[in-house]
């Protein structure tokens, strides 16, 4: 097992939990919300989380939606995963999206869900402070050294051919 890396954090609000893992073994710690937030169908919006971070130079947050959350409801992380860099020093909000279908009538009163939601209904979602809306992952970050060149060298791969979808939709020896 690797050794722990030390990740100061700053609670800016007397509500927001810090960050956990929920099980010996697993990757990502839970981020829990620190504010109310209702998110209608269509919309996105930055959830607070009340927390602060201060990441060690050559690491990386990663954010990621939770499986059963995306499962289970119609909240989706949009720009997962998303990074947050170790300069970021402001409050650590979580981008939720509402993916239900966006109701044309405005009269028309879309159902409010939370997220204890099990069967991925489409309507308003009410965040709860204290809900569990993404994970974290701290990971090492590589940089590249960029250089221009006329040619590759000659240790890299040849190139394959093709584009988008290239390799095809089975796999080899699968021609049903």
């Amino acid at each position: 097992m690797k050794e722990d890396i030390k990740l100061e954090i700053t609670r800016i609000r007397p509500e927001a939990k810090l960050p956990f893992y929920a099980n010996p073994g697993d990757a990502g710690m839970d981020i829990c919300a620190a504010e109310d937030t209702l998110i209608k169908p269509g919309q996105c919006e930055a959830v607070s989380t009340g927390l602060i971070l201060n990441i060690p130079e050559g690491y990386e947050v990663q954010i990621r939606p939770r499986s059963g959350l995306s499962f289970k409801t119609r909240l989706r992380i949009p720009n997962s995963p998303g990074t947050i860099d170790s300069g970021y020093k402001d409050e650590l909000k979580i981008l939720l999206y509402n993916a239900s279908p966006e109701r044309r009538m405005e009269e028309e009163v879309h159902p409010i869900y939370d997220l204890s939601e099990k069967d991925n209904r489409a309507g308003t979602y009410q965040v709860r402070q204290g809900d569990r809306i993404c994970q974290m992952v701290l990971a090492p970050v590589s940089r590249a050294r960029v250089e221009d060149v006329e040619a590759f060298s000659s240790h890299d791969v040849e190139d394959r051919g093709g584009g988008f979808g290239s390799s095809g939709l089975r796999a080899e020896g699968d021609r049903q």
